[in-house]
């Protein structure tokens, strides 16, 4: 899968873009007709802890996916993301073979 990789506002690191792209390449085990996939990391500039945001719109035949997830770390706010987003493309999966 094509994995679009957009850091804002800094410069990601190959190890983050390196992450980003095997936990994207996890999904196709959930719906294998998945085109691409874009993932933004952005800092926001609060005092507060939890201010990684991580963005992924994954791109399938006639649709969209669109999860966005806060977090300490951009790896942890991946997981979340990709975690919410095994659910949505099952579910989709399902619908299309109903």
């Amino acid at each position: 899968m094509k994995v679009n990789v957009n850091a804002v506002n800094f410069a990601a690191d190959r190890k983050l873009v390196d992450f980003a792209q095997l936990r994207m390449d996890k999904l196709d085990k959930y719906y294998d007709k998945i085109v691409s996939s874009d993932v933004f990391f952005k800092v926001e500039n609060t005092s507060d802890k939890e201010n990684k945001i991580v963005e992924v719109k994954v791109h399938v035949p006639g649709d969209e996916f669109l999860v966005k997830k806060k977090c300490k770390t951009f790896e942890g706010a991946l997981e979340l993301a990709a975690e919410s987003l095994e659910r949505q493309l099952l579910k989709r999966k399902e619908k299309v073979r109903i």
